[in-house]
């Protein structure tokens, strides 16, 4: 049996394991949380490498990917110090392909919905480490909104473009890949602590999308109406969405025995079942997740 691992920096009461069929093969996935300990992340890292098919980064990205250009984030870095032999994967290949389409499925299957709620307006919580859900929606028509610089790092001040990302990027990523991740990014029990901020940004979208620790965490309690595009959710992340108003919900992330999980997890599945003991490209991602079926989930919450 394959197996694909991730050790997560995030909350160990979202852990979850799950053994499903793929092209014929079994594959267990797991999902391992450190309560923000890098340093326990590390040393799990450590233990099963060489033991699993693929190890998931999680609750950290390694760098983020911006129109092909890689930006590494050296504190996150760490975490993987110890692996000699296990490919690891962070999420980024199937933040660039997956969920890039997931505004045709938006089109296909509430774009009825959309525009009588309110239309093509989206607040992208952070737009630079998903560049594919950037590229998805603005290349969908839609009206962008990015939260970078209000949710990263602190400053109230809203991103409106593609270019604009991109030179944010080239301009900050240098000194914030450099900071330390837990600044610029919830861990462990922080993930499950809400702060809801700028909350005319949510009210004026009809599509709030992006991490679902950042939605969690500074949503306001009235999200009526709203559809919601986003990556892991357990059922208690379902029942708050719910409970907030949320009219539909649509992972990026195919839905395994009620729980979607991290881009992370999920790329070290693809990477397990390849036989390739490697990272895969681009290409080989889109060939893999046309041959699973793998695709975005809609699921009406109210």
């Amino acid at each position: 049996m394959k197996r694909a691992v991730s050790i997560s920096i995030g909350s160990s009461k979202r852990d979850k394991k799950v053994i499903i069929n793929l092209l014929g093969e079994d594959i267990s996935i797991e999902r391992i949380g450190t309560d923000g300990d890098m340093t326990a992340a590390a040393l799990k890292f450590a233990e099963l490498d060489g033991k699993v098919d693929a190890f998931g980064v999680g609750g950290a990205d390694l760098g983020v990917l911006v129109d092909g250009k890689w930006h590494p984030l050296y504190s996150a870095m760490k975490l993987i110090r110890y692996i000699k032999k296990t490919p690891v994967a962070d999420g980024a290949g199937l933040k660039n392909t997956l969920e890039e389409r997931v505004g045709t499925v938006l089109e296909a299957e509430l774009g009825d919905y959309i525009s009588q709620a309110g239309g093509k307006k989206a607040f992208i919580m952070t737009g630079t480490d998903r560049w594919g859900l950037t590229q998805s929606f603005t290349q969908s028509g839609y009206d962008c909104v990015f939260g970078d610089l209000m949710f990263s790092l602190g400053i109230p001040i809203p991103i409106r473009s593609k270019k604009q990302l991109k030179v944010l990027a080239s301009l900050l990523m240098p000194i914030a890949g450099r900071l330390p991740f837990k600044w610029i990014y919830p861990t462990g029990e922080k993930q499950e602590e809400r702060k809801p901020k700028q909350g005319k940004y949510f009210q004026q979208a009809t599509v709030i999308a992006g991490d679902c620790h950042y939605i969690k965490r500074y949503m306001p309690d009235d999200m009526n109406g709203k559809v919601v595009v986003t990556n892991t959710t357990t059922p208690q992340d379902v029942e708050l969405f719910r409970k907030c108003g949320v009219k539909y919900l649509v992972t990026t992330m195919p839905v395994l025995e009620g729980r979607s999980f991290g881009t992370n997890v999920i790329e070290a599945t693809l990477i397990a079942i390849s036989g390739e003991g490697r990272k895969l490209d681009t290409a080989e991602y889109d060939e893999l997740l046309n041959k699973i079926g793998f695709k975005s989930t809609v699921r009406k919450l109210n």
